[in-house]
């Protein structure tokens, strides 16, 4: 029974999200608090689960791990989501208010409806831009800081280069008429989610859930060590896409990280991206000293 109630912890912990938002009045949904409030209390339940029912000692969490993990989840929170919103949001509602483009049968749908809808739009998007990372050399340099983690926990969703951040955050929501309280829903289920995907738990939840949304299981097998290991279940919450798309893989992984697992610093990680650039200024300057021979 014990077994049973941490395996159905993800599952529990979405359905009170969904019913937080479906009859939360309107003063919260409108308070741009209430999301991180949301956000917050999720990541805090989960990394005291992890104190509890940990899954690998190896996975631990340090004061260096935990500090370098707020980091980053405070700078999702306010610059990646300031600039996804000035970038990329703002550009698509000018584009459709001057196309003259609405969309008002969207807020009519059933308020579950709506979520289901943001969830699969933006799980979609971040479904191919997250295959596309790891496909195409220049996009993998972004992403592959995230890789380079060693460990996973609550909080290892949110680390990464900026400018992957940047790229995985962006949607075509804005394009839609939802409702604002299912929009912030969706996002909480997702956000929360990906917490448990990353986190260091010992719960699998049963086939309801685990069929449409991504585990730790999935995920893990995703961070293990060989790259072309890490070419499956590219689902950033609902793994459904990757069974759709033949990019599921079953399996699991206690081991993760890549090349030497070797951690990043914040800096390295931020740098990472441009080593081929730096590696060929180096290059160059190098074979420009050196003396010409006879």
């Amino acid at each position: 029974m014990k077994k049973l109630a941490v395996d159905l912890l993800p599952p529990a912990t979405v359905a009170v999200i969904v019913l937080f938002w479906a009859f939360a009045p309107a003063a919260l949904v409108t308070n741009p608090w209430t999301m991180v409030a949301v956000t917050s209390l999720v990541t805090a339940f989960v990394l005291g689960l992890e104190l509890v029912f940990e899954r690998h000692p190896g996975w631990r969490m340090d004061r260096r791990e935990f500090l370098t993990d707020l980091f980053y989840m405070v700078l999702n929170a306010t610059v990646i989501s300031q600039a996804s919103h000035f970038l990329a949001e703002e550009p698509i509602l000018a584009a459709k208010h001057s196309l003259g483009i609405a969309t008002p049968w969207a807020e009519h749908l059933p308020f579950l409806a709506q979520v289901a809808m943001v969830i699969f739009l933006v799980e979609f998007g971040q479904y191919w831009m997250h295959r596309l990372m790891h496909n195409s050399t220049p996009f993998w340099l972004t992403h592959a800081p995230h890789h380079h983690i060693t460990q996973l926990n609550a909080m290892k969703g949110a680390v990464g280069n900026p400018i992957e951040l940047f790229l995985i955050s962006l949607s075509v929501v804005a394009f839609f008429d939802f409702q604002l309280s299912a929009e912030l829903c969706a996002f909480s289920v997702t956000a929360a989610i990906s917490t448990f995907n990353h986190a260091n738990v010992r719960s699998d939840p049963p086939l309801f859930y685990s069929f449409f949304f991504t585990t730790i299981r999935h995920h893990s097998l995703h961070h293990s060590v060989p790259y072309e290991d890490t070419r499956c279940n590219y689902g950033n919450s609902l793994i459904l896409i990757d069974r759709i798309f033949g990019t599921y893989k079953e399996g699991e992984a206690s081991i993760v990280g890549q090349d030497e697992r070797k951690r990043l610093s914040i800096v390295e990680q931020w740098v990472f991206p441009f080593r081929p650039l730096v590696a060929m200024i180096k290059d160059r300057r190098t074979g420009s000293s050196s003396p010409i021979g006879n």
